[in-house]
């Protein structure tokens, strides 16, 4: 109903992902992002670059996170989806305790976060449960 409704774009990116439509993904996170400069749509685009081998891309959108929280917040939790996409576990759980550091938001959606479906075999993530109180 509301074309320019960013996160609309985001969703339907997230679900595009899901399926492994990448390309279609990415068009649809772009948009978010073109309408609405919130990290999310950054770390989700980041994500699909990630998802579909494009580590350069991937990586820039990192150091496009960590410019933007320099001048406002960004999640670490934004920063490990990207990791998390990338298959870097160290560097996803390295943000991911950061995150939980900051109490980020993004935490929230640990247990349900599809970006993070790569490291949930890491016992890391199941220490991480344990440490916020949530059952494995």
């Amino acid at each position: 109903m509301e074309p320019n409704f960013y996160l609309a774009h985001f969703t339907l990116a997230m679900a595009l992902a899901q399926k492994h439509d990448y390309i279609t993904a990415i068009s649809e996170f772009q948009k978010a992002k073109s309408l609405s400069n919130v990290p999310w749509n950054y770390a989700g685009l980041g994500y699909v670059y990630a998802s579909s081998g494009r580590r350069q891309e991937a990586l820039q959108v990192i150091a496009d996170l960590k410019a933007k929280a320099k001048q406002r917040y960004v999640s670490s939790y934004a920063i490990a989806t990207v990791y998390a996409g990338l298959g870097d576990r160290d560097k996803a759980f390295e943000w991911l305790e950061k995150a939980y550091d900051e109490r980020s938001p993004g935490l929230t959606w640990l247990k349900a976060e599809p970006m993070l479906d790569s490291i949930r075999s890491d016992p890391r993530y199941a220490d991480l449960l344990r440490g916020m109180g949530l059952p494995q």
